[in-house]
C-alpha cells in the first residue's frame, strides 16, 4: 500500500493506493497564505496521519515546484509562500517512518494518467498538458518519466508567446485576462452564444501553437489534457487542430498523434504512488 499525495494551492488530497488502485481518499483545504514552513508542515502530517497504517510502505508526493528528486528538496513552490527550500523528503521519512519520493505536480500527473492506459495499449511517448492555474507539462517516455536534472523538463509554459509566455495564453489565466470565467465561458458557447464560442477558437489556437512545439521538442505518439478546462476540449479541438496543420510540416505526424482527456481527480494521487 503506498499513500500518494496530491499538493495544490487550493486543495491537498491525499489517497491509499494498492496496486495502482486507489482505495480511499480524502480532500482538504491546502495551506493558508500566511502559514509559516513548519505550521504548512505539521498541517500536512497532521493529514497524512490520518490516513497511515502499518501497511503503508511509502509515500509519493506532488507539490508544484521545482524539486530535487534524488534529496527530497523542494524549492520555490507556487503558491505556497513560506515554502523557498524544503527538506521534505527528509521530514516525511522522519515523521513517518517509510521511505518518501518527491515530485513536480506536472510530473505526478503525467505518470498518473499513463497508468490509465491497459497494459498492451501503453503510449510510446506520452505528453500530459494540464490547463488549470497555469500550464502543467510532463512527459513520459516508454514507461520512463522524463525529469530533467532539476525537474524541469516540460516547463514550456514560460516560453515566449505574443506579448507574454506560453501560459498566460493556454490557461486560466487567458480567460481571467479578458475578465471571464472559463467554466461560464464554456457554458455560454455549448448555448451557442458567439462570443464565447470565439474566445475558446482564439484559446484553442493559442494552444495549438503549444502543442506544435510539443510535437517539435517531443515528437509524441499521445497527448492528454488534464485539468478543468480540458472537459472544453470539444469546443477548442477544431481552431487548435486547425493552427497545427497549418503551421507544422510534418503532416503524418500529427496524423498519427492521439489527443485524449483524463480529468479524474485520482490521476495525480496514482501518479504520486508510483514515482
Amino acid at each position: 500500500m503506498i499513500l500518494g499525495v496530491d499538493l495544490g494551492g487550493t486543495n491537498l488530497c491525499i489517497g491509499l493506493v494498492d496496486n495502482g488502485v486507489v482505495v480511499k481518499t480524502v480532500s482538504v483545504p491546502s495551506f493558508a497564505p500566511s502559514a509559516t514552513m513548519e505550521e504548512t508542515l505539521e498541517y500536512l502530517a497532521e493529514q497524512i496521519s490520518n490516513l497511515m497504517s502499518p501497511e503503508v510502505t511509502k509515500i509519493g508526493i506532488g507539490v508544484p515546484s521545482v524539486v530535487d528528486v534524488n534529496k527530497g528538496i523542494v524549492y520555490d513552490a507556487a503558491n505556497i509562500p513560506s515554502w523557498k527550500e524544503v527538506h521534505l523528503k527528509a521530514f516525511l521519512e522522519e515523521r513517518f517512518g517509510v521511505p518518501a519520493d518527491v515530485n513536480n505536480d506536472a510530473n505526478c500527473y503525467a505518470m498518473g494518467a499513463y497508468g490509465t492506459y491497459p497494459a498492451d495499449a501503453k503510449p510510446e511517448t506520452l505528453v500530459t498538458v494540464t490547463l488549470g492555474t497555469g500550464i502543467g507539462i510532463g512527459v513520459v517516455d516508454h514507461g520512463r518519466l522524463i525529469c530533467g536534472v532539476n525537474c524541469g523538463a516540460g516547463e514550456l509554459g514560460y516560453l515566449d508567446y505574443k506579448d507574454g509566455c506560453l501560459e498566460e495564453y493556454c490557461s486560466r489565466q487567458y480567460f481571467d485576462k479578458l475578465g471571464v470565467k472559463a467554466h461560464e465561458v464554456a457554458a455560454a458557447a455549448n448555448e451557442g452564444d458567439a462570443e464565447a464560442i470565439g474566445i475558446f477558437n482564439e484559446f484553442g489556437k493559442n494552444l495549438g501553437h503549444a502543442i506544435m512545439i510539443l510535437m517539435y521538442a517531443y515528437d509524441p505518439s499521445h497527448i492528454v489534457f488534464g485539468g478543468g478546462i480540458a472537459n472544453a476540449l470539444p469546443l477548442f479541438r477544431g481552431t487548435m487542430e486547425e493552427y497545427i496543420k497549418s503551421k507544422f510540416p510534418f503532416r503524418s505526424n500529427f496524423d498519427r498523434l492521439q489527443v485524449d482527456i483524463r480529468t479524474s481527480g485520482e490521476i495525480p494521487i496514482i501518479g504520486a504512488s508510483l514515482i
